[in-house]
C-alpha cells in the first residue's frame, strides 16, 4: 500500500510526520497519521487572519486603522531562519491593520502577527474558530512566545544543541520539556483539523464568503515557498498556503487548485529526529510525500 512505502521513506529520513490530502469536491481523502497533534507554530496565523477579517467584516475593526509598531530585539530568530518584515526593521513604523494582515500571513512576520493579537487575543481567535464550527485547533498564545526557545539563547553554531534537546525531550503523550513544542501548552492541532479549516475557507458554509475569500487571497500571496510549493505550483495550477516552523517542527497547509476544476486541501505536519537547523532534503521529502498522496488520491 502506498502509505506503507511513504512511512518507510519518512522513517529513513528521521521524520515523524502526519499528512492528510482531501478532495474538496468529493470529500475523498488519504493520509498518514492525520489525527496526531503537533505544536503548530506559525500555522496559527491563518486562524488569526480569519478572526481579524471576521471582525473587520462585522464592523468591530476598521482595516484602515493605523497602528504604531515598535520592533524589539526579541523579534528576531536565528540568522537565516526569519522572521521577516517588521521583525527586521530598526525603527518604529505606522501601518494599517489590513497591511499587518498581509505581513503576518504572507511573510510570516511575527511582529505583525502579535500586533494583530493585541487587537484580537488568542482566546478571541479560539472563540471565532468555535463559532464557525472549526474544531481541533487550539490557540493559546501569541507568536512572541515562539521566540523564547533554547535556539534563541545560543550562538548560531550551537543551535544544533537546541534541536537535540527538541528531539530528546518529548514524551509519549505529546508533552515536551520545551513549552513551544508541548501540545498541552502551545498552539496545536492535527493535520485533519487543519484540512477542516482549509475546507471551511474554500467551501464556506459558516464563514462569510467575503471573509473566506480574504483569507484565501492572503494564503495565495504566501512568499515562503520552499517546502510544499515546488511540488504543487505549475502553469495549470495555483498553490495557496501557510508554513509553520519552530525548532525541529516543519509544517505546511495549503490548497492546490487546477484549471481543470480539481481542488485538494493538504496538510503536512512533521518533527525531525535530525539535530540540524537547515534540512533541505527534509523539506523536499515533505513535498514529495504530499504530492504522492495527492496523485494517488486522484486515481481512486
Amino acid at each position: 500500500m502506498i502509505t506503507h512505502h511513504l512511512r518507510d521513506q519518512l522513517h529513513e529520513a528521521g521524520l515523524h510526520a502526519s499528512f492528510l490530502v482531501r478532495d474538496l469536491h468529493t470529500g475523498h481523502e488519504i493520509g498518514i497519521d492525520p489525527d496526531t497533534e503537533y505544536a503548530t507554530a506559525s500555522l496559527v496565523k491563518v486562524p488569526l487572519a480569519l478572526a481579524t477579517l471576521h471582525r473587520i467584516h462585522q464592523g468591530e475593526l476598521d482595516g484602515a486603522t493605523p497602528m504604531r509598531v515598535t520592533p524589539t530585539k526579541t523579534d528576531t530568530g536565528p540568522p537565516g531562519t526569519g522572521p521577516f518584515g517588521i521583525s527586521k526593521f530598526r525603527h518604529p513604523i505606522t501601518i494599517a491593520i489590513e497591511d499587518l494582515l498581509h505581513l503576518s500571513t504572507c511573510l510570516s512576520d511575527n511582529t505583525a502577527a502579535d500586533t494583530l493579537f493585541d487587537l484580537t487575543p488568542p482566546a478571541h481567535v479560539a472563540r471565532v474558530l468555535k463559532d464557525h464550527h472549526i474544531h481541533g485547533i487550539t490557540v493559546r498564545h501569541r507568536i512572541h512566545d515562539l521566540n523564547r526557545t533554547p535556539a534563541e539563547r545560543l550562538d548560531p553554531d550551537e543551535t544544533h544543541l537546541a534541536h537535540t534537546l527538541a528531539i530528546q525531550a518529548g514524551t509519549d503523550g505529546r508533552g515536551h520539556d520545551i513549552p513551544q513544542l508541548d501540545v498541552t501548552l502551545a498552539n496545536s492541532g492535527s493535520a485533519r483539523a487543519h484540512v477542516d479549516l482549509l475546507q471551511a475557507l474554500w467551501k464556506p458554509t459558516h464563514i462569510h464568503p467575503e471573509v473566506a475569500q480574504g483569507v484565501r487571497e492572503l494564503m495565495a500571496d504566501n512568499l515562503i515557498r520552499h517546502r510544499l510549493a515546488p511540488d504543487f505550483t505549475t502553469d495549470a495550477s495555483t498553490w495557496a498556503s501557510k508554513t509553520g516552523t519552530v525548532l525541529n517542527h516543519r509544517h505546511e497547509i495549503g490548497v492546490v487548485e487546477h484549471k481543470s476544476g480539481e481542488a485538494y486541501a493538504i496538510a503536512a505536519l512533521s518533527a525531525s529526529r535530525v539535530p540540524a537547523r537547515h534540512q533541505p532534503e527534509t523539506e523536499a521529502l515533505l513535498g514529495r510525500v504530499a504530492r504522492t498522496l495527492r496523485d494517488h488520491l486522484r486515481t481512486l
